[in-house]
């Protein structure tokens, strides 16, 4: 009796193990003695132990840090990289069979892809054409991971860390034509003053009655 009751638990844990519920933003990878058999979800699905094994994906976007990147500029500076990573799996299959850490093997590839491309690039460019950058890291790193079942959206560089001896140098610039700028403004003033007082001569010059009047009314 004893015996026939554990069996019959047994077999209710078993049952019960069965039943699978995926949510929406999920998919199941069924597997069917070792070999792919298709691909299930969202909703309640049914999972046979020991025949069948699932793999679960989720189909949301990923936002993927991609650690700093030392990286020696086509112009010779050294500089420290950080990016972020949007994507997300279209394809659960491919992210399951054709590579063993899809999570993973993106974010090595947008590393390497990362210090490939702007160690191609001038440091006024990583400066200066950010977005022109980010849409380049897009493309490439998509076209990488298309046959991995996974859409790359939008890659953004966030952080370029500049030594601190060239921090200082573009301080000094910056101060500099901030001077220079200053320069011009005052004398354009000066100019512009000079130029009114000119033309206040020439107009007295030549009428003098003028300046006879305005001498009377002061």
């Amino acid at each position: 009796m004893n015996a026939l009751l554990t069996v019959l638990i047994l077999l209710a844990l078993l049952i019960f193990s069965a039943f699978k519920i995926l949510r929406e933003y999920e998919r199941g990878v069924i597997f069917l003695l070792g070999k792919f058999w298709k691909v299930k979800g969202p909703g309640l699905i049914i999972v046979i132990p020991g025949i069948q094994k699932m793999m679960k994906v989720s189909l949301r976007t990923v936002v993927m840090d991609v650690p700093p990147q030392d990286i020696i500029t086509r112009d010779n500076v050294t500089v420290k990289v950080n990016a972020v990573v949007y994507f997300r799996v279209i394809d659960p299959r491919r992210a399951i069979i054709d590579v063993e850490d899809y999570l993973y093997a993106t974010s090595q590839l947008s590393q390497t892809t990362l210090r490939s491309i702007l160690g191609q690039s001038q440091l006024d460019d990583l400066l200066s054409n950010r977005e022109e950058i980010n849409n380049h890291l897009q493309k490439v790193i998509d076209e990488q991971t298309e046959p991995w079942g996974i859409k790359v959206a939008t890659v953004e560089v966030k952080h370029v860390d500049l030594p601190q001896e060239m921090q200082r140098a573009m301080a000094k610039q910056a101060e500099a034509e901030r001077e220079r700028r200053a320069k011009v403004i005052n004398a354009q003033g000066e100019y512009e003053a000079a130029q009114r007082i000119s033309d206040a001569a020439d107009t007295i010059g030549a009428h003098p009655p003028a300046l006879q009047l305005r001498f009377l009314q002061t």
